[in-house]
């Protein structure tokens, strides 16, 4: 019988983003992401559905492309980061989707020193290897958490009715990983 071995994968940081938006003024998108991150994958030989992953984010890193905001954000009103280092998201549960290359990832999501469970959708977009000999893997993850779970609970009210940011995040991280030989 031949021995189950563990492959380690890490992020490519160079083509990956890790990105979100929120709605603003009720209907307006306000996009940004973190450009300081790290992930380590461990998979049962190629075998995704067996995966852990420990995935870093550093928040201090934000980027909404507006200096006066990202401050704002980095503040104790929102993600703290003078007290709060680290966003990190830790799973183990990788289960395929009803269509080929679609999975249902579960894991738990830390912010704040506030550890929940959340449910992300990721699409894989296979493996490939790159013009310098590195196997990839590539994946889409998406998902919809409600920033107030974590205590980001800044708003303010709309005279016409309303807040001016909702509760709800989308997430949006397009990930590329590089098999560890």
């Amino acid at each position: 019988m031949e021995a189950i071995t563990k492959k380690k994968w890490i992020i490519d940081p160079i083509n990956s983003q890790i990105g979100f938006r929120v709605k603003y003024l009720l209907f307006s998108n306000v996009r940004g992401s973190f450009k300081e991150f790290d992930a380590s994958i461990y998979t049962t030989g190629d075998d995704f559905n067996a995966t852990e992953i420990n995935f870093q984010i550093n928040p201090a890193s934000i980027d909404t492309g507006i200096e006066q905001r990202d401050a704002h954000l980095r503040n104790a009103d929102f993600f703290d980061v003078e007290e709060f280092k680290e966003i990190t998201f830790s799973a183990n549960t990788f289960v395929a989707g009803k269509e080929a290359g679609h999975f249902e990832l579960y894991g738990e999501l830390t912010m704040k020193g506030i550890k929940k469970e959340v449910k992300l959708d990721a699409e894989a977009g296979g493996f490939i290897k790159d013009p310098w000999g590195s196997e990839k893997a590539l994946f889409s993850v998406t998902g919809m958490i409600n920033r107030k779970d974590w205590g980001l609970n800044w708003n303010t009210a709309l005279e016409a009715g309303g807040f001016l940011v909702s509760e709800d995040v989308w997430i949006n991280c397009e990930v590329q990983f590089i098999k560890q030989v």
